[in-house]
C-alpha cells in the first residue's frame, strides 16, 4: 500500500475488502486482519496467506462495542465490560488495519459494513 501509486494501492485495497467478504462467506475468519497477513498477485488480486489464527465465522461472536454508561467507564484503561474469548468487535478494525490514514476513506465507502457486528452476525446467521 505504501510503495504503490495511488490507484493501484486504492484497487488493492478495494479487493482487500472483497477477500474478506469472500472468506466470510466460505465462512472463514482470518483472525488477523492486518494487510501484512495479505498479498497482491501480478494479476492485482488480493490474497489472503496467514492461516495461523482462522476459524470458523460461525464460531465467533460478532458484538457491538458497548457505551459507556459514565466517565469512569468511557477514559477506563481496561475494559469495563465482559469480553469472552470469541468476542470480536468490528467497529474497533479500523484503526489496526494498517491502512494508510489517506485510503481509509476508501475502504469505508466500498466496506464500511465490513466495520460492523451487524454485517457478520447476518453472515454468521445464513451460515447455520
Amino acid at each position: 500500500m505504501r510503495e504503490a501509486d495511488p490507484a493501484a494501492a486504492e484497487s488493492a485495497l478495494v479487493d482487500y475488502g472483497n477477500a474478506l467478504r469472500d472468506l466470510a462467506a466460505s465462512n472463514v475468519f482470518p483472525g488477523d486482519l492486518l494487510l501484512k497477513n495479505f498479498g497482491v498477485t501480478n494479476h492485482g488480486r488480493v490474497i489472503f496467506y496467514d492461516y495461523d489464527e482462522i476459524c470458523l465465522v460461525t464460531d465467533c461472536v460478532f458484538r457491538d462495542l458497548p457505551q459507556a454508561s459514565c466517565e469512569e467507564e468511557e477514559t477506563s484503561a481496561e475494559p469495563w465490560f465482559h469480553c469472552g474469548p470469541h468476542d470480536i468487535f468490528p467497529e474497533q478494525w479500523l484503526p489496526f488495519l494498517s491502512i494508510p490514514p489517506a485510503l481509509s476513506p476508501v475502504f469505508t465507502h466500498h466496506h464500511a459494513e465490513l466495520l460492523t457486528a451487524a454485517w457478520w452476525r447476518s453472515l454468521s446467521s445464513k451460515s447455520l
